[in-house]
């Protein structure tokens, strides 16, 4: 007796619609398939280590726009006319050293962030893509944004602290008078407290969740978008896909993320998120929530961009030498 035919498979990288004309074949042919991807893919511990060395790379690069990001979202006059004049006067007043205030936190708390982030998302989406019976990259945008959503809430946990530190430390030298030191990372830590240290958290999680449920589908959809007929995407493209995603989804959160930003701040007047939206919006127009959007993608998007990349190398070689 021959053999019967093998199972014929035809598939868009675009749209995840896949032709078959043997539909059982395929189905454990994919069961197959995605087993074996997500044995080659690392455990938890792989990919918290994979998302804490990509944050670090990510955040390194970029932290100086995310310190003119973070004065233009808090001033309240025109101390900067933009965000050439805030870098400039920055480094005028505090030197090129300046731009790298509050670093030490960030680089902290963003280790466990990206960590908790990044493999939070991957880890729903095999798990609903088994459940589903098809590819993480393939998977349906409402399980993709459910995806999302369970990071940016897990992610609040790390995000908080290190934001409301981060943050008064980039605002420090402002309130500092002249001849004295700013607060370093530790006096700051002593002042806040734990209670301190994750004020703003509905704020933050306002921010994060919506941010998650915009990005990881975009990106998986612009990947989609660039896959070969064998569904490969180049890093170029995950990079690119990545840049996109990160631009659409920071510009989209930004309101939330100037309110963060002045609930966060040493000596905030505000008592939480209802009376800062209302007393920005009274007081400076309904533009002021956009505040600080153009450095806060000029942030958010490379930032992705590279962490995503230097996620994906790492992903990629641990499955190579996990063969």
């Amino acid at each position: 007796m021959s053999a019967p035919p093998a199972a014929l498979v035809t598939a868009s990288p675009n749209s995840g619609i896949v032709s078959i004309m043997n539909p059982t074949a395929h189905s454990q042919q994919q069961k197959a398939q995605l087993a074996v991807t997500q044995a080659k893919s690392g455990g938890i511990v792989a990919k918290l280590v994979s998302g804490s060395i990509a944050g670090i790379i990510g955040t390194t690069i970029i932290y100086p726009i995310d310190m003119v990001k973070t004065r233009l979202q808090n001033q309240t006059g025109n101390q900067y006319k933009g965000v050439i004049d805030c870098f400039r006067q920055t480094v005028r007043a505090e030197g090129s050293r300046g731009l790298y205030r509050g670093i030490s936190a960030n680089l902290v708390g963003i280790t466990p962030e990206k960590a908790i982030k990044l493999a939070v998302n991957d880890l729903a989406r095999e798990h609903f893509a088994s459940r589903l019976q098809t590819h993480p990259d393939s998977l349906p945008i409402v399980w993709g944004m459910l995806s999302g959503a369970l990071a940016g809430t897990c992610q609040v946990i790390a995000t908080c602290p290190m934001e409301v530190t981060k943050i008064q430390m980039q605002l420090a030298a402002l309130n500092t008078p002249k001849g004295q030191q700013p607060p370093s990372l530790a006096q700051v830590v002593r002042g806040l407290g734990v209670r301190g240290m994750y004020k703003g958290t509905a704020a933050t999680l306002m921010r994060d969740v919506p941010f998650s449920i915009l990005f990881f589908p975009a990106h998986a959809f612009f990947k989609g978008m660039c896959a070969d007929e064998e569904g490969k995407v180049s890093f170029g493209h995950v990079f690119g896909s990545g840049i996109l995603a990160g631009w659409l989804a920071a510009g989209a959160v930004t309101p939330m993320d100037v309110i963060k930003t002045r609930l966060q701040a040493s000596g905030s007047p505000y008592t939480g998120i209802r009376h800062c939206f209302t007393d920005i919006v009274r007081n400076e127009g309904p533009k002021a929530l956009f505040k600080g959007t153009l450095p806060r993608c000029m942030i958010v998007s490379p930032l992705f961009g590279i962490t995503l990349l230097v996620y994906e190398v790492q992903q990629r070689l641990l499955k190579q030498y996990s063969t």
